[in-house]
């Protein structure tokens, strides 16, 4: 559901909504356009770049694919979650479904939940997980907690999970996670077959040195994302990042603002932010961050915050925290996997709910 700050802001954004641009999206479908040329551009010249060159740009291409693949998901360009999966489907980030990562996010949309281990994209543990889990774990999931430990071992974490979940449902019986693995991975060796025939860039190099580094460039945005606060809107960080930042995740470093009004397209969310820049700092408490570079200065080898819920009620009393059974980077619990990609909710709505 979209909270607006003001009267104002709400007339405002339906009179925007009811303009060409907004209705026509032509910025999302330039995007598009700009992101799949590029990416098969770059794989295709990929012997004349160099190997070198060319992975670099690749990676930056497939992490600029993967914010794509967020829009789709909030209902850009096109009101029809089956027509914007059109262009999600194709395996180019590699590791998740897009229905499934569909599903997940919008399920994280739930505000109430952030942070929580009912939320997909947590990377926190209640009470009953943390002490269930080994030493050697905590260290790794403490590591992961900061800067450093986000960027290299937090997606491998992640690609754990979602792969032992994946297997879970499909030995479960569940038909549709069965057809949705099976269409993403049958794309998915069709497309490195493809890079390694016609490119010169073998299965391993890609999956290494591509699609690794581009799910790390997405770790940058996605930490300290979000935090364990009460009220709910102090849970959302303001990065107020460079272009080049902004460029490549698609604004969606003004998390607030994406969570106050997830409806709201890429194009459009740097100007509604700064048309009430004070008011969104002082709903989320002050939560703002002038930079990615910020959060490696300061927790870079630093733990941002504990593993454990600090509102996990078993420890603190605080507001219960329940239990889900949604996939997340945690590799150990079945229930509360934090930080990762969920199972199947329902479809793409441009309310985000």
């Amino acid at each position: 559901m979209a909270h607006y700050l003001d009267d104002a802001q709400r007339d405002e954004l339906g009179l925007r909504a009811r303009s060409w641009l907004w209705r026509s999206e032509c910025p999302t479908w330039l995007l598009i356009a700009a992101v799949y040329a590029s990416w098969f551009a770059i794989a295709r010249h990929a012997a004349q770049l160099g190997l070198p060159a060319a992975t670099v740009l690749l990676t930056l291409a497939t992490a600029w694919y993967a914010s794509l693949q967020h829009e789709l998901v909030h209902g850009h360009p096109t009101r029809s979650p089956r027509v914007n999966a059109l262009f999600g489907i194709a395996p180019l980030a590699v590791w998740f479904p897009y229905a499934l990562y569909r599903d997940a996010h919008l399920r994280h949309h739930d505000d109430e939940r952030l942070t929580s281990t009912d939320d997909p994209e947590s990377y926190f543990l209640s009470s009953r997980q943390w002490h269930a889990t080994t030493a050697p774990m905590r260290a790794l999931l403490t590591f992961r907690n900061t800067f450093i430990g986000r960027i290299t071992t937090g997606p491998a974490l992640t690609i754990a999970a979602v792969l032992t979940q994946g297997c879970r449902d499909v030995s479960a019986g569940d038909l549709r996670a069965l057809r949705m693995w099976v269409v993403h991975l049958g794309l998915l060796a069709l497309l490195l077959a493809w890079l390694d025939r016609d490119c010169g860039m073998g299965p391993g190099h890609f999956l290494a040195g591509v699609a690794y580094p581009a799910l790390s460039l997405g770790a940058v945005r996605s930490f300290r994302e979000h935090r364990p606060a009460l009220p709910v809107a102090g849970r959302s960080v303001i990065n107020e990042a460079g272009w080049l930042w902004r460029l490549l995740f698609l604004n969606n470093n003004y998390h607030l603002v994406h969570h106050d009004l997830p409806g709201v397209p890429w194009f459009a969310l740097r100007r509604v932010y700064l048309e009430r820049r004070d008011r969104y700092g002082e709903r989320n408490g002050h939560f703002v961050v002038d930079g990615y570079w910020r959060w490696l200065a300061e927790f870079g080898f630093r733990c941002a915050e504990p593993v454990q819920h600090p509102l996990d009620a078993d420890t603190h009393g605080a507001a219960p925290i329940r239990h889900s059974r949604g996939l997340s980077a945690d590799p150990v619990h079945r229930d509360g996997l934090a930080g990762a990609v969920p199972a199947m909710s329902s479809g793409s709505r441009r309310d985000g709910t």
